[in-house]
C-alpha cells in the first residue's frame, strides 16, 4: 500500500491529504470499482448489439441458441421480447425471464417491462 501511496503522492490532491485520508480515498476508489464489476445493472447487454461471445457468456444461452439469435437478428433487429420469442425457437417466457435477470435487454428493455 505504501508503494501505491508513494506513486500517488505526485498529485497535489494526494500530497495535501494526510495518510489516513489517502487510505480512505484509495479504498473508496477500489470499493467503487468492485461494486461496478459485480453490479448487474452495469452489465446490461442488449441482444441487438451483442456479439456471439457475449451471448454465449449468458448462463443458459449456449452456442446453438446464440447462433439462432444471430441468424434471426440478421433479418432485422428485435423490436421487443415478444418479437424475440417469436423469431427464435428455444426462447420462451422462462428463458426470457432468466436472461433478463442476468442483464439481457431487448432495445434497452428488461423482460416484462412496458414499452
Amino acid at each position: 500500500m505504501n508503494t501505491l501511496q508513494n506513486n500517488l503522492s505526485f498529485c497535489a490532491v494526494f500530497s495535501a491529504l494526510n495518510r489516513c485520508a489517502r487510505l480512505v480515498l484509495v479504498r473508496g476508489f477500489l470499493g467503487a470499482a468492485m461494486a461496478l464489476m459485480f453490479c448487474h445493472a452495469a452489465l446490461a447487454l442488449d441482444i441487438n448489439q451483442a456479439n456471439e461471445a457475449e451471448l454465449d457468456s449468458i448462463k443458459g444461452m449456449g452456442p446453438s441458441l446464440s447462433a439462432k439469435v444471430i441468424t434471426a437478428r440478421s433479418q432485422g433487429p428485435f423490436k421487443d421480447w415478444s418479437d424475440l420469442m417469436q423469431r427464435v425457437t428455444g426462447i420462451r417466457q422462462n428463458k426470457a425471464r432468466q436472461f433478463s435477470e442476468q442483464g439481457l435487454t431487448v432495445n434497452g428493455q428488461p423482460f416484462g417491462a412496458k414499452p
